[in-house]
């Protein structure tokens, strides 16, 4: 019984795969396809105009997303992973904020897709100006990585495909198991702010327009935190559909942060009586620095940080934007759900 469980589960996966490579490498030729709001949002297009314009309009063309997974730091000589990369579009850009000095693996099981992005990588390279080429597309599955090695990556990107994935479980551990010690995933996707009944899960137009596929919100953070990311936070959340399939039932993008510490994030936000300046050294953010929704730092204006918070400041990349202090005394929980004062910006 266990084994024909097993094995309808093991149909049913790839079933969904060849749906879903069949929708996105021959039916969708284009965002105006698209039937929903949920993946044809161009907000990397819009924040990396001049770099965007040095890549080919099919690659740009072909680009499904619900937001910006790129971190708005400095990115140069990272190592950068995208899942769902797609047609190669944030890969480019990443391939530009990395340098030469970086590399960056996209990875992808539609094959239309694929082959439009590696027939592109001269031409990019060149409008680059770089001598060689620091951008590989891989034909692989986001569940299990199996083209990247452990401990690797500095950063994983995903924008609007993780949602298609019927083991997100499996993918956060993946995503756990190839990133080194202090590195980070940075993805946008579609969240829901309810558990979907079976009629939108099995729709599969709903499923290929990212809609089907979306977790309750606190389910995917809950999957996240499974996988070994304690304390994910999140940097972005907009409405972009409702009352889908006839339901009371609303559908944002939003974009999350984590990151991979050797030893565990606190389970709780904890005071230690710590405090976090912002150098101001980041470019394009020289006056504040967004961390997430509810941590936007002013420049020079020293801020108290639960440890959790601290850690994140002082042993990823990130540390070369702040100074952080050391733990005092532990004064118990540190409420981290205000927002920051002001308007945080969005990276939608």
């Amino acid at each position: 019984m266990e084994a024909d469980r097993t094995t309808s589960a093991r149909d049913s996966v790839e079933s969904l795969r060849a749906f879903l490579s069949e929708y996105y490498g021959r039916v969708l030729q284009g965002t105006g396809d698209l039937e929903k709001n949920a993946c044809c949002v161009a907000s990397s297009i819009s924040r990396y105009s001049e770099i965007a314009e040095l890549i080919p309009s099919e690659v740009k063309d072909r680009n499904y997303g619900c937001g910006c997974c790129i971190p708005a730091d400095d990115l140069e000589g990272l190592t950068v992973l995208d899942l769902g990369s797609g047609t190669g579009l944030d890969c480019f850009i990443l391939s530009h904020l990395a340098g030469e000095g970086g590399s960056v693996h996209g990875i992808d099981m539609t094959d239309e897709q694929l082959e439009i992005a590696r027939r592109n990588i001269p031409g990019v390279m060149a409008a680059f100006g770089y001598s060689g080429n620091n951008v590989f597309f891989h034909k692989d599955f986001m569940e299990t990585l199996g083209s990247i090695e452990d401990s690797t990556i500095d950063l994983v990107v995903s924008d609007c495909a993780i949602n298609l994935s019927p083991r997100k479980d499996s993918v956060f551990s993946s995503i756990y198991r190839v990133l080194k010690p202090g590195g980070e995933f940075y993805i946008s996707d579609i969240v829901a702010d309810r558990r979907l009944p079976e009629s939108i899960r099995e729709d599969k137009k709903l499923l290929a327009e990212c809609l089907g596929g979306a977790l309750y919100e606190y389910d995917l953070l809950d999957t996240i935190t499974a996988a070994g990311f304690r304390d994910p936070r999140g940097v972005s959340r907009s409405l972009v559909e409702e009352n889908v399939g006839g339901q009371p039932n609303r559908f944002f993008s939003m974009t999350l942060r984590g990151f991979k510490f050797e030893e565990p994030l606190d389970l709780r936000c904890e005071d230690f009586a710590q405090h976090a300046t912002y150098r101001g050294n980041c470019p394009g953010s020289e006056e504040s620095f967004l961390l997430d929704l509810n941590h936007l730092f002013e420049k020079d204006s020293a801020r108290s940080v639960c440890r959790n918070t601290a850690r994140m400041l002082s042993e990823t990349r990130l540390s070369r934007y702040f100074e952080v202090s050391g733990e005092l005394e532990h004064r118990g929980i540190f409420d981290c759900s205000s927002p920051s004062p002001g308007e945080a910006p969005s990276c939608c």
